[in-house]
């Protein structure tokens, strides 16, 4: 059987693409906050924030992949992103910015959405000590 079938999670040449579009999205961020001129204490300050879902997983690992990958979907921050431009808010636009520039950082690591089967089963393979026994 294929694996992408058999782990729900996609190989080859596009997990490769997938990854790519992380790193692009990571430095895509990093350029726009820096052209805009906003403060990178800031940014340092949020960046990791989005791994405090990380919490959720103390209660089981369904629950942990739901926090996960609500902390980490383009969904909010790409929302978020857009208010910010049509309202004229610069701090919800930095904060957007960030946020999606630690997403596409953990795409670019291979960090993917997460399944509710553990932390280490992702869109993106396995990882961690899951990858290991996968191997």
């Amino acid at each position: 059987m294929d694996e992408t079938l058999a782990t729900g999670a996609v190989t080859g040449g596009l997990r490769i693409l997938l990854r790519l579009e992380g790193l692009t999205l990571l430095a895509g961020m990093l350029l726009l906050y820096g052209v805009r001129g906003e403060s990178w204490w800031l940014f340092v300050l949020l960046f990791l924030a989005p791994d405090l879902s990380f919490v959720a997983y103390l209660s089981d690992p369904r629950n942990g992949a739901i926090g996960y990958n609500a902390a980490h979907s383009y969904l909010v921050p790409v929302a978020l992103m857009t208010a910010g431009f049509a309202l004229g808010l610069p701090m919800m636009l930095s904060i957007a910015m960030i946020w999606l520039a630690h997403i596409g950082m953990d795409r670019a690591l291979g960090y993917g959405l997460k399944y509710a089967r553990g932390f280490g089963f992702t869109h993106l393979g396995r990882i961690g000590k899951d990858a290991a026994t996968a191997a």
